[in-house]
């Protein structure tokens, strides 16, 4: 069967990997153009370079998906050696400032979320998406749901991961050191983490919507 599909549909190879390449060139431009890859919202800015992992995701199947995901994950380590921060070192193993040191941690706090980033949207899609994707009302939720836990997987896990590996270290780079670390984790999943995957939630229930009405592959297909 695999191969009558193949011979049928000479193309369709040709077709992922130029999606595929599209969105890897939309994540890179988001990750290193300034100011494109990040929403202000007053008092926070969100993120928008997870979103084209989670539209991926969603529309070209979980193996893609946390292709992307690693895509991503890249993009945040050469970010975060090149143009570090004072908290650079837990993404980034090439980076230290003083006592203040990265190691293999670092690239599991920066690869693993990112690319489970492609897969969990995808599972809450291809859970709810073949029955309440029949109405309009009930896409828009199940895509929306999709991208809201596909956002909140980067922060939960990159946020629980810092607190695991890094927790005083990360503190104490802020200037924080001595305060209750877990506080500060959740102070962050609640003021950046929250408003991220609300944005996510509905950029992905509206473009992907879209997309799939036009009829770019979803994973239901694959």
């Amino acid at each position: 069967m695999n191969k009558l599909s193949a011979h049928a549909n000479p193309g369709s190879g040709a077709r992922d990997m130029v999606q595929v390449a599209l969105f890897a060139a939309l994540i890179v431009a988001l990750a290193f153009l300034p100011f494109i890859g990040y929403i202000p919202l007053g008092f926070t800015k969100a993120t928008t370079i997870h979103i084209p992992v989670i539209i991926g995701s969603i529309l070209l199947g979980p193996k893609k998906g946390a292709f992307l995901g690693g895509v991503f994950g890249l993009t945040s380590l050469i970010n975060n050696t090149l143009y570090p921060t004072a908290t650079s070192f837990v993404f980034s193993p090439f980076y230290s400032a003083g006592a203040f040191k990265g190691g293999w941690a670092s690239l599991v706090i920066c690869f693993v979320p990112r690319i489970l980033v492609g897969v969990t949207p995808w599972l809450v899609w291809r859970l709810l998406g073949p029955g309440l994707g029949k109405s309009r009302t009930g896409r828009l939720f199940s895509l929306g749901l999709a991208g809201f836990v596909g956002a909140l997987t980067n922060t939960l896990l990159v946020m629980n991961g810092i607190f695991l590996f890094y927790g005083d270290t990360w503190a104490a780079a802020q200037n924080k050191a001595g305060q209750f670390v877990y506080g500060l984790i959740l102070g962050v999943i609640g003021i950046n983490g929250v408003p991220e995957a609300l944005v996510a939630a509905v950029l992905t229930a509206f473009v992907t919507g879209a997309l799939l009405r036009a009829g770019v592959t979803g994973p239901a297909k694959r």
